[in-house]
């Protein structure tokens, strides 16, 4: 009877971090970083597809752009698709990430220039 508890309680702690994990996919962020073409300049899929790479204490990670609107409107206006590993266009963007397929998807909401 004890170990059948045990296993309840675990599962119920279990399933409650599930739950908290999910919540955090909705969540707003800003990134800001290097952005490029997934295809032209790393060479990486087969059509084009917005990516930002964020460098953060030495760290780099990269955030690929889901396909909306927002994404495929700063891709061309941005210099996404005309950026290199040496010359990215610096992007800031805001909006929502989730993980697929050990990957970090980014669904933009605003996506701007940076100037330097």
């Amino acid at each position: 009877m004890r170990k059948v508890l045990a296993l309840l309680a675990a599962g119920v702690v279990f399933s409650g971090l599930g739950l908290l994990r999910a919540d955090d996919g909705d969540k707003k962020i800003t990134i800001k970083g290097d952005g490029m073409c997934a295809k032209c300049a790393l060479k990486e899929t087969k059509t084009c597809q917005n990516v930002v790479i964020v460098t953060k204490d030495g760290e780099k990670k990269t955030y690929y752009m889901a396909a909306n609107k927002t994404a495929k409107d700063a891709h061309g206006s941005m210099g996404f698709c005309r950026a290199s590993k040496d010359h990215p266009a610096k992007v800031k963007a805001t909006g929502t990430c989730k993980e697929e397929d050990g990957k970090l998807v980014f669904t933009a909401e605003k996506i701007e220039k940076i100037e330097e």
